[in-house]
């Protein structure tokens, strides 16, 4: 990320709502330095944040793009606990770790790390979640602090890196899989017609050469 899309990123809420159309704060702040999004797409920084970005970009200030949602005070997402049917939906949504629970086991949220971004809401199966206000009468910058987008940074940013170690761990295992099964892919086959068994050691050998494709062009591994 460049300087200018660092002070534009610096400026945002970091509630990684999405709602500005992008995946996280960092995305949109590098759209609006590269002039592909413009500075009032963000809902949860409101009027004040349109202010704050239009200063870095030199951008006129402009009304909050109605499309994107409107200004609002913070809320707090809440698990009703009776109806919760720990399906987890809700924990893989969650931008800042900011639920826990386990599989078929009661959810809760973790209130200091909510940011109300609402993506838990669509994805929860049995409709258990609500928001509940926690600013009355103040809302976007008003009613969020630049200790708490800090944490909600560092909370999104340390999710990332967890699922991406995460996702290298289980590439890694299917690949010794894959490995183990080359080595004697008659013994790990119920099959025992050659021409099948090339067809199949054609598929694994494919499957290999993409791993290795991939982890080349991925930094760090």
């Amino acid at each position: 990320m460049n300087p200018l899309a660092r002070r534009i990123d610096a400026a945002l809420p970091q509630t990684q709502c999405t709602r500005c159309g992008y995946p996280d704060c960092a995305r949109y702040a590098e759209a609006i330095e590269a002039g592909e999004a413009g500075i009032n797409q963000c809902p949860p920084g409101g009027s004040e944040g349109i202010e704050r970005l239009a200063a870095i970009t030199g951008q006129p200030v402009i009304p909050l793009n109605p499309a994107n949602g409107i200004e609002g005070p913070l809320t707090l997402a809440v698990i009703d606990e009776d109806w919760c049917i720990g399906c987890t939906l809700c924990i893989k949504a969650c931008p800042t770790d900011a639920i826990v629970g386990s599989n078929k086991l009661m959810h809760t949220v973790i209130e200091p790390y909510c940011t109300g971004c609402e993506l838990c809401i669509p994805v929860c199966p049995v409709d258990c979640i609500s928001l509940e206000t926690v600013t009355e009468g103040r809302s976007g910058w008003q009613a969020w602090t630049p200790q708490q987008a800090e944490q909600a940074r560092e909370r999104y940013t340390r999710r990332q890196q967890r699922l991406a170690r995460e996702q290298q761990e289980h590439d890694q295992r299917q690949e010794a899989k894959a490995r183990m099964k080359l080595a004697d892919l008659a013994e790990h086959s119920q099959h025992t017609d050659p021409a099948v068994l090339d067809r199949k050691r054609a598929i694994i050998e494919a499957a290999l050469a993409r791993a290795r494709e991939k982890r080349s062009a991925t930094p760090g591994q």
